[in-house]
């Protein structure tokens, strides 16, 4: 497979940046905020470039021009329905700087991602104006897609907004992934992270846990310690045979009795990471960063059908 390459922003713990590696792409820079975040890509993929940059304040390198992909998961709280739904009005839109971005590095492809929330009808005109902007750039609109990561074999119900542009005549190519067919359930994907420290129930309870789970959230710096998320959360991971009220340090080991909590690798794994990918960071700050990720699968899935996008119109521009 030939290289495609690509601009990560917002690139958190490496979520969507990890997926459209795998779909083919080479990361000429990923940007994020968050140091530990940062610490997580560097340890991950030292050859990565990683930006540590406010998005606001970056000023991408002119080398960076015409790069294949530019790819981000903006700050979702504008528009999570768990919010307050401000929209343009919260200081934490990046929207705009994606257009910015996209004006000054002319990417052949555009991909965001954010909560479902900016479907919503309040954001319709939002949207619309979006769109616009892009469009006004010389890009066409693939559409939003709402996909849900549990079609990808990631063991979670986590719908996500994806939003795909690309040059009118790449843009024709372009199709949204079909679900893979395959549900993974809670206890077959944990089963061996549950186990890893000598836990004889292992077994059982993953023979138990044959649902998916909800949403993980991660939170911000303004939430408190590290939790799976709300009531409604913690009851159905209590469904599962999981112990909601916080992160474990480590896995159950011999004669361990009662519901197990999930340790920030076992969280990874449900989002779809890889277990060798490791987050740095204490507890709170790595639990964080994996809640907020984009889960890897997902990213790829998407990536892939950009990538034979921008294929099929580099083959028909030398037919």
């Amino acid at each position: 497979m030939s290289s495609f390459t690509s601009v990560e922003v917002c690139a958190g713990a490496g979520g969507q940046a990890l997926g459209l590696e795998q779909a083919g792409f080479e990361h000429l820079a990923c940007v994020e905020l968050d140091p530990s975040a940062c610490q997580t890509l560097r340890h991950n993929r030292p050859g990565w470039h990683v930006i540590e940059a406010d998005l606001r304040q970056w000023e991408p390198d002119a080398s960076l021009t015409g790069v294949d992909l530019l790819a981000g998961g903006v700050p979702c709280p504008p528009f999570s329905l768990a919010g307050k739904q401000l929209g343009r009005d919260d200081e934490r839109d990046l929207f705009p700087e994606m257009v910015r971005l996209t004006k000054q590095l002319q990417p052949r492809a555009v991909m965001i991602e954010n909560v479902r929330g900016i479907l919503s009808r309040k954001f319709d005109e939002y949207r619309d104006e979006l769109v616009g902007e892009f469009e006004r750039l010389g890009y066409a609109s693939c559409g939003w897609k709402l996909l849900n990561a549990a079609d990808f074999e990631v063991p979670q119900s986590r719908p996500r907004a994806i939003l795909v542009l690309m040059r009118p005549d790449e843009a024709e190519h372009f199709t949204w992934p079909e679900p893979v067919g395959v549900l993974k359930t809670v206890g077959e994907v944990l089963e061996p992270l549950m186990a890893e420290a000598g836990w004889e129930g292992a077994a059982d309870w993953a023979a138990k846990a044959q649902g998916i789970a909800p949403a993980l959230v991660g939170g911000s710096k303004k939430h408190g310690g590290a939790d799976v998320g709300p009531s409604r959360a913690k009851a159905a991971w209590r469904d599962l045979g999981v112990d909601g009220m916080g992160i474990a340090d480590s896995p159950p080991g011999p004669g361990y009795e009662g519901r197990p909590r999930l340790t920030v690798k076992m969280a990874a794994a449900v989002q779809g990471f890889p277990t060798s990918w490791n987050f740095a960071g204490r507890k709170t700050a790595s639990y964080r960063q994996v809640g907020n990720a984009f889960p890897p699968p997902v990213a790829e899935a998407v990536g892939r059908c950009i990538y034979t996008a921008l294929e099929a119109g580099d083959n028909a521009s030398t037919a």
